[in-house]
């Protein structure tokens, strides 16, 4: 595992598939978050219990009141493809947030916060967090403890915006 990413650094040029309005196209994450303000979060898996019942929907609850604070866009990131990601999307209501489609876990490995879920039989994944990044540089990052959802939610990035 790589060292993970502080607050500070540039946040790196990665080029994913993304999922913005159901539609799939190709993004460089240097481009993505170059200016401006903009919420990523990251979970490990699309369609699992915490991420499905709470992680994504609450971004899509608080939506406008985080737009509302001058961020640009809000990005959801998991080690998935794009055809989950766009079906996970699509199934929880949120065409407004751009999904990031980390299949080969080259923007998790380059952040330094991959989770090895192998024992769950998940492979490596993202560990679970949130951060705002800011004209191309993360401002804030919050990363979970191992089986904990609190300091990622839309709710606490929403304060600390």
């Amino acid at each position: 595992m790589s060292t993970p990413i502080t607050i500070g650094q540039p946040f790196p040029a990665v080029t994913l598939k993304t999922v913005s309005g159901g539609e799939i196209s190709e993004h460089s994450t240097g481009e993505l978050f170059a200016h401006g303000r903009h919420v990523l979060f990251a979970l490990p898996g699309a369609f699992t219990p915490t991420c499905s019942a709470k992680h994504l929907p609450g971004f899509v609850e608080h939506f406008a009141e985080i737009t509302a604070k001058g961020v640009a866009s809000i990005a959801c990131l998991s080690v998935n493809d794009a055809f989950v990601m766009k079906a996970w999307a699509a199934a929880n209501g949120s065409p407004d947030i751009v999904m990031l489609a980390d299949g080969n876990g080259a923007l998790t490995t380059a952040l330094g916060l991959g989770l090895d879920a192998t024992g769950f039989g998940m492979g490596h994944r993202s560990q679970r967090f949130a951060m705002i990044i800011k004209d191309g540089a993360v401002e804030h990052l919050f990363v979970e403890a191992p089986g904990s959802f609190s300091v990622s939610s839309a709710e606490h990035v929403l304060e600390a915006l």
